[in-house]
């Protein structure tokens, strides 16, 4: 009894996988994983009881968001990925810029109460902001904004356009542009 309770206890490793049902959400996008789509699984400490859990990405997802762990499964286990090659670019992209992680979308600022992460000014009525969340414990936890224009400041790069795109896909594509305007500001 004591040996199979030493093999549970034993530090899991990251999995990519078919998802067995279509009732787990990506903690990314916080979106459907459909099922028998390729998912990736996140294995950390479980911070309310003792064990481990397992929070499930869409692999584009776990890319942008959560590009170390991922790594680690593309490092010892490489899949035979269609997009291999955009994955990695994107999970290089993240861990030179570990800001970038934390992008969770994009809008107008609907008040003009809000500090730019960036610049420490305020973000006007009107203006185009991204959205961040920190990831703790298990969980994206909102943090704050950044002006579409310091982003390049903030982020140290200017190429997080396709994370907008991802995350904000629910903009009108002249929106988006606005956006991209206001990124590559020169």
């Amino acid at each position: 009894m004591v040996l199979e309770y030493s093999f549970y206890r034993q530090r899991m490793t990251h999995i990519l996988e078919a998802a067995a049902s279509g009732r787990s959400k990506c903690r990314g996008c916080k979106k459907a994983i459909a099922k028998d789509a390729l998912r990736f699984g996140e294995r950390l400490p479980n911070p309310f009881a003792d064990g481990e859990m397992t929070i499930y990405f869409h692999v584009l997802c776990a890319a942008y968001r959560r590009p170390e762990s991922l790594l680690e499964v593309l490092d010892t286990n490489p899949p035979e990925l269609d997009n291999a090659d955009t994955l990695r670019r994107i999970v290089d992209i993240g861990i030179a810029h570990p800001r970038a992680t934390r992008i969770a979308g994009a809008g107008v600022s609907p008040s003009g109460r809000a500090r730019c992460r960036g610049c420490r000014e305020m973000i006007a009525k009107g203006e185009w902001r991204l959205v961040l969340e920190f990831f703790e414990e298990g969980m994206f936890n909102p943090s704050g904004y950044v002006h579409a224009a310091c982003s390049e400041d903030y982020f140290g790069t200017i190429d997080i356009i396709d994370r907008i795109e991802h995350f904000a896909d629910d903009l009108e594509p002249a929106s988006f542009d606005e956006i991209v305007a206001a990124i590559t500001r020169d």
